[in-house]
């Protein structure tokens, strides 16, 4: 990356920089000092807890079949560079970043002059790593050709269609990049995102964002199944990120696929769903019992007793109706009433205060899953959009899918590098 390049993105311009040059050796032994304290402070002596942290390197990204921590900070972004070079230089940039806030540390680089801004935005100083994952994604619009990279788009990389009774806000939707940070703190996922576009600063630009305040699914046999803003436990019957079989058939991109660079990786697809609570507070316990095919307290099936119980969907009332719902969601979204589509699922609730067009709150489900075709969540989505109980609840409002290549497998390699090498 040029020398100007990362100037324009610490915020400082060539005319300021070589006016401090110009400060001559006293200058510069006063930003060696200033570095000194920034970094004495930045390192508390110990370092985080081993427990702490998630391996940023490996085959896969973290962040998918990861434990879900608990706090989400995920954006989208417009790559609004020309230049290819560029694009690649600040993946690199990015790469190296995350790596180094996965592990509790500060963010690399930057000027130790105490005239230039610093290379860290500081939010997290002193916090532990909090098992933070970075996972990063590339939008179909990536591959429209600015870049040279229309040939390497996978054939199932499209927009979304329009699904059923969508709103979409599409200042809330697509983008060409995606950051997804999760961690135990929300200050060190947000601190995440903030950096990553503070150093994308002219070359990308932050298109929309979501903070996620609790985890609404569990991606591990170790984790019980949380509640959504329902009160209801939900997606129990997903893929777990430990089971690998069902992980190998579902969400991992299988060798043989259209285009190499994606083998080992997944298709995330990101849906903020508003949930009309108000409404929902108002229903019967019947009624919401019957919207999920669920016990509202138990989580159990409305055939069986514990949330682990397989659904009986033959099984009737004694006035002869499905003891389960025709409409109800499980029923609606489970595996084998869908020919074996599943998906590993890795939402968040969200807040965004009052809707002042209503006066309610604007709240619900940052719903993101991954799987191995995007086809899969279409098929779904169909299916729920069209027919599901629930729907009288919700509103889809934003969208988004990526392509998430395999992981970063050591400090000398970055997201995208097998996408950008030649072919």
């Amino acid at each position: 990356m040029s020398k100007e390049t990362l100037m324009s993105r610490a915020g400082m311009s060539r005319r300021g920089f070589l006016g401090g040059v110009g400060l001559g050796g006293a200058g510069i032994a006063a930003g060696a000092f200033g570095a000194q304290q920034w970094t004495a402070h930045a390192d508390p002596g110990r370092g985080p807890a081993a427990g702490d942290r998630v391996d940023f390197h490996g085959s896969r990204q973290a962040g998918i079949a990861t434990p879900a921590q608990d706090r989400l900070a995920f954006a989208g972004f417009d790559v609004v560079t020309s230049s290819r070079q560029e694009l690649r230089d600040l993946l690199v940039e990015w790469t190296a970043a995350a790596a180094a806030m996965t592990r509790g540390a500060m963010v690399p680089g930057g000027s130790a002059r105490p005239d230039a801004p610093p290379a860290d935005t500081g939010e997290a100083l002193g916090l532990p790593a909090s098992r933070l994952t970075v996972t990063a994604g590339f939008g179909p619009s990536l591959f429209d050709g600015r870049f040279g990279l229309a040939d390497r788009r996978p054939a199932a990389l499209t927009r979304l269609p329009a699904l059923p009774g969508e709103e979409l806000d599409l200042d809330r939707s697509d983008g060409d990049l995606c950051i997804q940070a999760c961690a135990q703190d929300p200050q060190v996922a947000f601190h995440v995102i903030r950096n990553l576009a503070r150093i994308g600063s002219g070359a990308v630009r932050t298109r929309w964002s979501q903070l996620g305040f609790g985890r609404t699914s569990s991606t591990s046999s170790s984790q019980s199944t949380p509640r959504n803003l329902m009160g209801f436990k939900d997606g129990t019957r997903n893929v777990l990120g430990d089971d690998e079989r069902r992980m190998a058939d579902h969400v991992w991109v299988p060798q043989g696929s259209d285009q190499a660079w994606m083998t080992g990786g997944t298709y995330l697809v990101a849906r903020r769903i508003r949930m009309h609570v108000e409404a929902w507070d108002r229903a019967t316990l019947t009624d919401q019992e019957d919207t999920f095919g669920r016990t509202k307290v138990e989580g159990a099936p409305l055939t069986g007793t514990r949330e682990q119980d397989v659904p009986d969907y033959r099984a009737k009332r004694p006035d002869g109706e499905a003891a389960i719902p025709l409409n109800a969601h499980i029923r609606l979204a489970a595996p084998e009433n869908n020919g074996g589509r599943a998906i590993l699922r890795r939402g968040y609730s969200f807040t965004d205060g009052i809707d002042p067009s209503s006066g309610e709150l604007d709240a619900g489900l940052f719903f993101i899953a991954f799987m191995r075709s995007p086809q899969v969540f279409i098929d779904l989505q169909n299916v729920l959009g069209s027919r599901d109980a629930l729907n009288e609840y919700i509103q889809h409002t934003g969208s988004g899918l990526f392509a998430c290549p395999p992981g970063v497998r050591d400090a000398g390699d970055h997201w995208g590098r097998a996408l950008f090498a030649p072919a």
